[in-house]
């Protein structure tokens, strides 16, 4: 099981970063490619383009999107089969994302989503 955090794109790659994953659909603007060190860019994972477009990044809208992102998570079976992936990682799993809330934002969801399977999986046995 690994131990998920988040990180923006932008921020330098850091020696705790462990395995770093992309998950927005599109590329983050002002990232290199050749220099980002990207282990994985799983765009397929992130919120559909409606309820993203939706959410606009209003924070108010949040705990309703946070709802519907879980939701897509929990029924969309290519993003199931991405979050099985995540939780068959170990060690240090790093989320990128580009949004500049840092508390507002689809990445969020997910490592929240994340820590929670993996807790209940681990106390299934």
């Amino acid at each position: 099981m690994g131990y998920y955090r988040l990180k923006r794109s932008h921020i330098p790659i850091g020696q705790d970063d462990g395995i770093r994953i992309l998950v927005d659909r599109l590329w983050p603007r002002g990232v290199s490619k050749a220099e980002s060190r990207i282990d994985r860019w799983m765009k397929e994972i992130a919120p559909s383009p409606a309820l993203r477009q939706w959410f606009g990044h209003r924070p108010e809208r949040f705990a309703e999107f946070a709802r519907a992102y879980e939701r897509e998570l929990e029924t969309e079976e290519t993003k199931q089969e991405l979050v099985d992936e995540l939780l068959l990682l170990s060690g240090v799993v790093t989320l990128l994302y580009a949004a500049k809330n840092e508390r507002h934002n689809h990445a969020v969801v997910l490592c929240d989503f994340l820590r929670k399977i993996a807790e209940r999986r681990s106390q299934e046995g």
